[in-house]
């Protein structure tokens, strides 16, 4: 663990340096294939970086935000469109906020403005946002605990259905992505005292795949996907199939560039051969919610079928094909059972740092 932990610093002192190196040089070198191309040796080195990192707390976060976030947010920075261009508009923003926005999953809130007496009459409150951030912040820790109950109960594994296995990989999932992107969140929003947007939005009430997919699960990627990958496809389609019908391409397409970069991440996480699974996942979900787009503008909100049954469906049908198509590669390559491992070091860890403090204290009096 010592040469990992050196390895992730040299990688992340190695990427703000880079960083860095895009807002006191490149932002000057005007925007299009000359920008871009200035952009190279940063999407090789952020390529090849993450290979350094061997653990899964450590390797899979990285390869993440370098990897797909990172260079998503630069290839729009090269056209002076995204987060990164739009941070260099505000003076009163630094170079701390430029290197947070391109390296970590976060996202600053904009306010919005009043078009309506509705909009008007909800900016009245705007200690509204703060409060919705402050709920999800008091959440975090039960969902730390819900984690680290769910990681324990790997102890009981043999005595446990297969079904509860799959379900119990679920909110791992689940729990452990919105952990570390949160984590990350805090750290920026104490440092720069900023409103960020929401990085999920409680998945787990969606009403369809759509909502899902759009609104509620892991919004950093739906929002470098949707100007990177949905816009400009939908663009190209609007022009050959009109547009009503241009959005199902776009969708199917985002979903096939998601696909390929969690293939992409789980090389990095496994070092073996893609097998195209997870690929497939994504794709499967992009032609079920194009055909779900289809559907609804087909009945024209004539009818819709109640939360109570359309929120079980949605779920299920992620679940399900999830074990049949997304997990494979990650329990297939041990990958589940070093993460396991890692979190019993974290915990023990932890738990020893908490006895010597105790300790400590009845030492004191």
């Amino acid at each position: 663990m010592d040469s990992e932990i050196k390895n992730f610093i040299k990688v992340w002192i190695l990427s703000i340096a880079s960083i860095c190196y895009c807002y006191f040089l490149v932002k000057h070198i005007p925007k299009g294939l000359t920008r871009l191309i200035s952009l190279l040796p940063i999407f090789y080195l952020f390529i090849i970086l993450p290979l350094e990192l061997h653990s899964f707390h450590l390797g899979g976060p990285t390869t993440f935000y370098l990897v797909w976030l990172a260079i998503f947010k630069l290839l729009l920075f090269s056209f002076d469109q995204g987060p990164l261009s739009d941070s260099l508009t505000n003076p009163s923003n630094s170079l701390l906020h430029f290197i947070y926005i391109a390296l970590l999953p976060i996202k600053i809130k904009q306010d919005p403005h009043p078009k309506s007496p509705s909009n008007a009459k909800s900016n009245q409150d705007p200690s509204s946002n703060s409060a919705r951030n402050g709920q999800r912040s008091a959440f975090l820790p039960i969902k730390v605990l819900l984690l680290a109950m769910l990681f324990r109960t790997d102890t009981y594994r043999q005595y446990l259905h297969p079904y509860i296995i799959w379900g119990l990989y679920c909110c791992n999932l689940y729990l452990g992505v919105e952990v570390t992107l949160a984590t990350g969140a805090i750290l920026a929003r104490a440092i720069l005292g900023i409103e960020l947007e929401p990085q999920f939005n409680e998945p787990y009430l969606a009403t369809s795949l759509q909502d899902f997919w759009g609104r509620r699960w892991n919004l950093m990627v739906t929002g470098i996907l949707r100007p990177t990958v949905y816009g400009p496809v939908q663009g190209m389609s609007t022009r050959l199939l009109g547009r009503s019908w241009a959005p199902l391409p776009a969708v199917v397409a985002t979903f096939l560039v998601s696909g390929l970069m969690h293939e992409l991440i789980y090389f990095y996480l496994t070092r073996v051969s893609p097998t195209w699974e997870v690929t497939w996942f994504f794709v499967l979900q992009g032609v079920c919610t194009a055909a779900e787009v289809a559907a609804k503008k087909a009945v024209a909100g004539r009818w819709r079928l109640p939360w109570v049954v359309s929120g079980p469906i949605t779920l299920a049908f992620v679940a399900v094909t999830g074990v049949w198509l997304f997990f494979p590669q990650i329990t297939r390559n041990g990958v589940d059972q070093k993460a396991i491992a890692e979190s019993q070091i974290l915990f023990n860890f932890f738990m020893a740092g908490v006895q010597r403090t105790i300790s400590l204290v009845r030492g004191l009096f």
